[in-house]
């Protein structure tokens, strides 16, 4: 491929790293005078972004194995407005566990100097201060392992190394009943279970939400079955009540989406065993070649493809942190949201196949099979069997029907239509006509007695309401699939802190009328807190305003552009095409006419565009796949080894880059564009 290379960049001295101040270093600044001498990984990332949460757990094995030579320190970019909250930052770190020191960026000074693009970059600089290596999205892992071992193994032979503990300050452990409770569900008898993400574990308490019963996990980070002291959970957010009429069927009462372990787990109310019902443990990576379902013939083994036109065997496929999980009976089992790669997935006890979604990300309606998502975080299913899904990264309520194939892989009849939500790059907090309100990254969804959909609006700190419109759910537009519904959005409540579920309570008031309580999982606050609705269920119209993701406009000229994502094979590695082509590049634009031509999917990682010079600004996608793998030692006949089969790594990065489109300048070379994928 010409635009993969295997130079590193021209040496370039790092630089200063600027912000509005640190965490994890004991209240010290940071300079990179002093991480002199170490190997230094700067991860610039934002806490609403699972690219970036994947980026996270990459890295703990490695600074782990490590911590004498190399230092890891985040660069905290936001994206959304909410996330430049200092407070909520540190709570994020803590909530994730980041165990290196970061630096709070709200106003993307240190993002703007190492020219980053998307959430998650990753930039090496060497122990002398010079970058050397720029890396965007997920899978680096092993690629950064091999450039440590390399970096290490060069400055201790020239005595530029200095072994030692880096500047990571543990912050005071915290305590409480709960710490970052995500999810939480009604029992039969009426205790709430609730999943305590920050425990690593289950809590059952009173109905009072306040009163521990018990808790199922043994709060250590891991993934382990059994008895309710010994099992292990990550990070656990959705749960789901098994049908009463189901429960013996498949062995367990409630199903947990383990989200950072990549798994469903099957939990036993009775004495409280958990099981592994669906995954492997390990990440599933788009496009990965390591996503291969391994079987054997005959004694011959036999490698196929993950192939998202078939079901699987539950715990034969990887999974990509399932965040929520509810039950369908019009599906004849559960919905998972796989935000890791913005799908819909159908599971049951013996089957689990992709129900909606392309693993693209966007706000894109239409059929299951072409429809786009983006981090899909909150399920709720209505009684007419229609899901709601609060889809996060595009700040929206999303409506999904047609589920009455079963759990078959894209069955057909599948449609979503959006309710609320502009896109991946508009947020706020607006009311009035659902088509041109706004939230800000909700988490969670629940449905109300009278058929209209309440959303945790989660960085908006506020309870939210869809009201449809009578006919149809509303449609707009004359043709009714593919269009947007029509509705009203008002407020329900405010000043809350995250909110990340929510649970509807119908009980008999005082008049004998029935009357709804929502108790809300309050996330940052580590509590569960009640909330009465008002008699009419309307809810406040507010406004808060419209916003947009801040970042830096690239300007681009107007005709011929070339875009190039260079790639580079981690030492010790090489590219991968035993399955077919090792990378792929696929280019697309908002509004479409930005792009004149260069759009499309190809294999080279490089490609003329022509700029539209009608079309002022927009956003150019970008999306870059690259597998490598091991290179297998030869053997003493100076063949490849037979007995070793090569580890396969995938890289990948989905891009949205705004741009500004100006007049061409004076004729000469044709200007580019790079987005490093590794270089």
């Amino acid at each position: 491929m010409g635009s993969v290379t295997t130079e590193r960049l021209p040496r370039v001295r790092a630089s200063e790293l600027v912000g509005r101040g640190w965490l994890n270093t004991g209240g010290r600044d940071v300079t990179l005078a002093d991480l002199r001498g170490k190997v230094v990984v700067l991860d610039f990332w934002t806490f609403c972004c699972v690219n970036c949460l994947h980026v996270l757990d990459e890295l703990r094995e490695l600074e782990e194995a490590h911590r004498d030579v190399l230092v890891v320190v985040g660069v905290h970019s936001p994206k959304f407005e909410h996330e430049a909250d200092p407070s909520a930052l540190a709570a994020a770190v803590e909530r994730y566990e980041v165990h290196h020191p970061v630096l709070d960026d709200p106003d993307l000074v240190t993002w703007s100097a190492y020219a980053a693009r998307a959430w998650p970059t990753l930039v090496v600089v060497d122990p002398e201060g010079y970058v050397v290596a720029q890396m965007a999205g997920e899978g680096h892992a092993s690629a950064i392992a091999a450039l440590v071992e390399e970096l290490v193994a060069e400055h201790e032979a020239k005595g530029t190394l200095h072994r030692g503990d880096g500047p990571y300050v543990p912050p005071a452990p915290s305590s409480g009943t709960l710490r970052f409770p995500a999810k939480a569900i009604e029992l039969p008898g009426g205790n709430l279970l609730v999943a305590d993400a920050g425990h690593h574990s289950l809590a059952e308490l009173l109905p009072d939400g306040e009163t521990l019963v018990r808790r199922i996990g043994s709060g250590e980070r891991g993934l382990a079955d059994g008895g309710p002291d010994d099992a292990r959970f990550a990070e656990p957010n959705g749960l789901c009540l098994v049908p009463e009429q189901q429960r013996e069927a498949y062995g367990f009462d409630v199903l947990v989406a383990d989200t950072a372990n990549h798994a469903l787990r099957g939990v036993r109310l009775a004495d409280g065993q958990v099981t592994t019902v669906a995954g492997t443990g390990e990440q599933f990576m788009v496009g990965g070649v390591e996503n291969v379902v391994v079987a054997v013939e005959d004694g011959a083994r036999r490698l196929g493809p993950f192939d998202a036109a078939y079901t699987y065997d539950p715990l034969d496929v990887k999974l990509s942190s399932p965040w929520d999980v509810a039950w369908s009976d019009e599906l004849g089992g559960f919905v998972v949201a796989m935000a890791g790669h913005h799908t819909l997935w159908a599971f049951d006890w013996w089957k689990l196949g992709l129900l909606a979604g392309t693993m693209n990300e966007g706000l894109e309606d239409g059929p299951g099979a072409s429809a786009w998502f983006a981090q899909p975080s909150g399920l709720a299913v209505a009684a007419d069997g229609v899901v709601w899904v609060a889809d996060s990264e595009t700040s929206a309520l999303r409506r999904v029907t047609g589920l009455g194939g079963g759990v078959a892989a894209v069955p057909e009849g599948v449609e979503v239509r959006t309710a609320v939500g502009q896109g991946l790059f508009d947020f706020g907090h607006r009311d009035g006509p659902a088509d041109q309100a706004l939230m800000q990254h909700p988490l969670g969804v629940a449905t109300l007695p009278d058929g209209s959909v309440v959303v945790a609006d989660t960085y908006d700190g506020a309870l939210r309401r869809f009201a449809p419109a009578a006919g149809d759910a509303g449609s707009v537009g004359d043709d009714t699939s593919g269009t947007r519904l029509a509705g009203e959005v008002t407020t329900l409540a405010t000043d809350l802190a995250e909110p990340s579920g929510v649970v509807v309570q119908v009980g008999e008031g005082p008049d004998g009328e029935p009357h709804v309580h929502l108790l809300v999982v309050e996330s940052a606050a580590h509590r569960l807190t009640r909330v009465a609705l008002p008699a009419s269920l309307a809810g406040e119209v507010l406004d808060g305003g419209a916003h947009r993701t801040q970042r830096p406009v690239t300007d681009i000229e107007a005709g011929p552009l070339w875009l190039d994502v260079p790639f580079v094979p981690a030492p010790g590695q090489k590219l991968d095409d035993r399955f077919g082509p090792s990378t792929e590049l696929r280019v697309s634009a908002t509004p479409p006419e930005l792009l004149l031509s260069g759009g499309g999917t190809g294999v080279e990682l490089g490609r003329d565009l022509v700029i539209n010079p009608e079309v002022r600004e927009g956003v150019l996608h970008v999306t870059a796949r690259a597998a490598s793998c091991d290179v297998v030692p030869l053997g003493p006949d100076g063949e490849p080894d037979p007995d070793v089969f090569p580890a396969c790594h995938l890289a990948q990065q989905d891009w949205g880059v705004p741009v500004r489109v100006v007049d061409r300048g004076e004729p000469g070379d044709v200007p580019s564009l790079m987005l490093p994928l590794r270089g």
